[in-house]
Parts: C-alpha cells; sequence; structure tokens
C-alpha cells in the first residue's frame, strides 16, 4: 500500500480528531480539564474506555500470542469483569463521596501528606513508563512497515504523533478527550471486525465453519491446568482481578474518566457496562488471532519470529489496500486514547497531588491554567525522551523488566488502599515510603528466585497480590491503632 495514501488518510482522519477536539473544548475550565466539569454522558465514557483499556499493544499483541497462547488471555478477561465489579461497588462509591479530583488525595485525608505523596509518585512513576512504552511499541510498528529506517525518521514520527495528542488534549483535557475516545474507539473496533470478517470470507468459511476451525487447531483453549505455570487459570483469574483494580480502580488516567460523570450512578452504570463490552472485545480479538493464523497456514505465510508482526505483515503485506488504510487507522486509533489519557492524567497528578495547586487559593484561574500548560508540555517532552529511550536501548529482556517494573509499581498502592478501606489505623506517615519500596523488591527477588522456591514454579499475574499483601503487611507493623474518629471517617459518616 503507497505510503502517500494512507498518510492522506491518517490526514484526514487526524482532521475529524480535531474538530471533535475544537468542540469540545470550547470554554474549558481547569475544572473542564480536570473532571470534566462533572458533565460527561456515562455511555459515551464506558464506550472511549473501550479503547483506553486496550491500547495500540493489545491490538498487535493479543492475536499474536493466540498461536502458542491459544485462548488463555481470556482466563485474565475473566479476572477483569469480577475486578471492574470491585472497582464500581467499593471505590467508585468511596471516590464519589469524598467528591475527588485525584483519587490519590484519599491517602492524604487518611494517612497524611507522606503517604499521599508516594502513593502519587508511584502513580506517576508507572503510568510514564507504561505510556511511553506502548507508545514505542506501536511506533516502532509504524516504522518497521511504513517509514523508513533509522533513529531520525523514529524520532519524528514520535515527535508528531505527541505533538498531535498535545494539540487536541491541552486546553479540554478530559472533556476533550472522553469524545476522542468515542471516535477512537470506532475506529479501532471498525479495524478489528473489518479485518476478521474479510479474512473470514477469504478463506471461504461460514462462521460456524471458522469455530470449528479454530477448535480443531486447538486455538480456542482456554483453561490452563498446570497450577506450576505462571498461566494456571486460578493465578490468571485471581491476577486479572487485582490488575483491574489496581490499574484501573488506583490509576488517576481511568478514574479521572469516571469521576467525570455527573453522579455516582451513571459512573456505576458506565463501568459494568464498560465490563461486559470489554470481554466481547477481548473474545474478538482472540477470534482474530486464531483467523490470522489459519490465513497464514492457508497461503503458506511465514510466521514472524516477533509474534506481535503478525497481524502488520498479513494486513499491509497480503491484504487489499482498504485493509491496510483500515489496519493503520485502527493501530492509531488503539494507541490514542492510552496516550492522551495518561498524558491528562499525569498532568492532572502532578499539578494537584504534587504542586498542590487546587490547595494554593491565592492563585488566580489565569495562574492555574498557565501552571497545567506548562506541566502538560513538559510532560509530551517527557514522553519524547523515554519513547527515544526505549528505541536505544529496544531489548526485548528490558522491555519485559520495565514492563514487570510497571507491574510492580501498582502493587504498593493497592496495599495502601486496602490497609485505609478494611482497617481503622493510624500508621507511621513518615515510614510508608520505605514500606512502598521494599515490597516490590521483595516480589522482584522472589519473582527471579521462583524456580528454586519450588521447581518449576512461576509466578503469573498474581503476583501484583503478593506485592500489594506485604505492602499491607508493612503498613500494619508500622500502624497503631486508632485513638479517635479521624476527620476522614466523619466526612464518610455524612
Amino acid at each position: 500500500m503507497s505510503p502517500i495514501i494512507i498518510s492522506i488518510s491518517l490526514i484526514a482522519y487526524f482532521i475529524f480528531l480535531f474538530v471533535i477536539a475544537w468542540y469540545t473544548s470550547r470554554n474549558a475550565t481547569n475544572d473542564g480539564f480536570f473532571r470534566g466539569s462533572k458533565a460527561s454522558p456515562w455511555y459515551i465514557v464506558a464506550y472511549g474506555m473501550i479503547g483506553t483499556s486496550l491500547s495500540g499493544v493489545t491490538f498487535i499483541s493479543v492475536p499474536g500470542k493466540v498461536g502458542t497462547a491459544h485462548f488463555a488471555y481470556f482466563q485474565v478477561v475473566i479476572g477483569y469483569l469480577i475486578g471492574y465489579f470491585v472497582v464500581a461497588m467499593v471505590l467508585l462509591p468511596l471516590y464519589y463521596k469524598l467528591n475527588l479530583t485525584s483519587i490519590y488525595t484519599y491517602l492524604q485525608k487518611r494517612f497524611g501528606n507522606t503517604t499521599y505523596k508516594t502513593g502519587a509518585g508511584f502513580f506517576i512513576l508507572s503510568r510514564t513508563l507504561g505510556a511511553t512504552l506502548r507508545l514505542f511499541l506501536v511506533i516502532n510498528v509504524l516504522q518497521i512497515f511504513l517509514l523508513p529506517e533509522g533513529l531520525g525518521f523514529f524520532t519524528i514520527a514520535a515527535f508528531v504523533i505527541l505533538v498531535m495528542i498535545l494539540l487536541y488534549t491541552f486546553k479540554g483535557g478530559v472533556k476533550s478527550i472522553v469524545w476522542t475516545d468515542m471516535l477512537q474507539t470506532t475506529f479501532m473496533l471498525l479495524a478489528l471486525v473489518t479485518c476478521v470478517w474479510f479474512i473470514k470470507n477469504e478463506l471461504h468459511l461460514s462462521f460456524s465453519g471458522l469455530i470449528g476451525s479454530l477448535k480443531e487447531k486447538g486455538y480456542t483453549e482456554i483453561f490452563m491446568t498446570d497450577w506450576l505455570k505462571g498461566n494456571f487459570f486460578i493465578k490468571q483469574i485471581i491476577g486479572g482481578m487485582f490488575i483491574t483494580i489496581s490499574m484501573t480502580g488506583l490509576d488517576q488516567e481511568m478514574m479521572q474518566k469516571n469521576i467525570s460523570c455527573k453522579n455516582l450512578g451513571e459512573a456505576q452504570k458506565n463501568m459494568i457496562t464498560f465490563s461486559f463490552i470489554l470481554l466481547v472485545v477481548n473474545l474478538i480479538f482472540l477470534v482474530l488471532g486464531g483467523v490470522l493464523y489459519l490465513y497464514a497456514e492457508a497461503k503458506a505465510i511465514e510466521i514472524p519470529a516477533l509474534t506481535d508482526n503478525l497481524f502488520p505483515v498479513i494486513a499491509l503485506h497480503y491484504l487489499p489496500g482498504f485493509i491496510a488504510i483500515i489496519f493503520v487507522i485502527g493501530l492509531i486509533s488503539a494507541l490514542f486514547p492510552s496516550a492522551d489519557g495518561a498524558l491528562t492524567a499525569l498532568t492532572s497528578s502532578i499539578c494537584i497531588d504534587i504542586l498542590g495547586i487546587n490547595d494554593k487559593k491565592e492563585l488566580s484561574e489565569q495562574q492555574r491554567t498557565k501552571t497545567r500548560l506548562t506541566v502538560h508540555f513538559i510532560m509530551a517532552f517527557v514522553f519524547l525522551l523515554f519513547v527515544i529511550g526505549f528505541k536505544i536501548l529496544n531489548k526485548a529482556a528490558i522491555i519485559d523488566l520495565l514492563l514487570k517494573i510497571a507491574g510492580y509499581t501498582y502493587g504498593p498502592l493497592l496495599g495502601l488502599f486496602m490497609f485505609g478501606i478494611l482497617t481503622k489505623r493510624k500508621i507511621n506517615d513518615s515510614l510508608s515510603p520505605v514500606i512502598c519500596l521494599v515490597a516490590p523488591v521483595i516480589c522482584f527477588v522472589a519473582d527471579k528466585n521462583s524456580d528454586k522456591l519450588i521447581a518449576g514454579f512461576s509466578f503469573g499475574p498474581e503476583m501484583l497480590l503478593w506485592n500489594g499483601l506485604l505492602t499491607f503487611i508493612g503498613l500494619y507493623i508500622i500502624s497503631k491503632p486508632a485513638t479517635e474518629v479521624s476527620a476522614l471517617d466523619t466526612e464518610l459518616n455524612r
């Protein structure tokens, strides 16, 4: 497919995106940027969050893994569904009761300023690593298949994409993102369904015939029963549940959109509706993976060593030009919701949690806006530096390590919120950073030596739970019974 035609299609897509962003960001205030002025329709938030949750990595990685892991990823997705119900019924009521703009303000009210800054710091670190790594992986795929080689061209592509994100987020923030995410989710799902349907027809299969072929190849296998392995179904379901609780319920990016709904009831409808839609969408991604492997076998296409490249290879080299355009726009649409949401959430967290602009009553609205814009542009530049850094390193082992480190940083957040919600004890606020640093270090050492602990044993995504439990235990050690009713309890009991 001609890069010129793809470029023209992308330009048209971006123009459409900017029109929506411009229209929705009119008369936007700082409250609109941070919380959408508490006026976001719940069904728009629910639909747009699909794109935010999946990201460009899911778009290319989940289908590629079907060849070896089959549909085992759906075990984690089942855990996601359970986790979303916990978020809807436990965490959202807490956030709405306290009328929070940043969810980490809860830690300040419950434990103190040091713990508050610690929690926000872990989020900033984790989200910066995770968002820039996703950006790198997707831009790298685009360069492999559409752009000339070299760091210079990669840097230009990364710069252009970040400028695009800045242009439609710097003014409206969440107020714009809930609507632009809706558009991007639509294009991502269009690409997903179109590719499945087209390849199915190319293979001359009915829908029932397709399912039969996938079963025959063993791709539809979901539940893994070897308890020693990381993909054991109980580990995967429990891990998926706590991944959702931590990386959605305790994540400012994800919760920023939820608390922009008009009230708690609408936010809960958003979360529950979104969770069921996401279940179906992930299943379609797995079906796409099976279809790609069937197509590769039928057309004698060599499976790439890096299976993430299977979808791009087939879409851009073996399918008609219009499918290539749909694929690229779908990939960009999967990338943008996670990147724009992360940039906005990080700006919000730094402004509110670190700089405390909402607590400085002497600041005018114009001064707050100036601070917010400065932080927004600085974080975009930081994103660019991280993405370029990943490109320079570009070692699979380092990428895997960074993904694990990013996952570990949510463990302390899980432990902090669990301890705050499940107990009434008062901690030594100054020691909480030590506990939050020691817990992931212990988990990292245990993960590296799991085979020595139990022969053949490996940790799965449930490591996040162990991380949170260690943090919980550490907080208990540095705590004592509360001797009086706290101001937070008084506020919650109103």
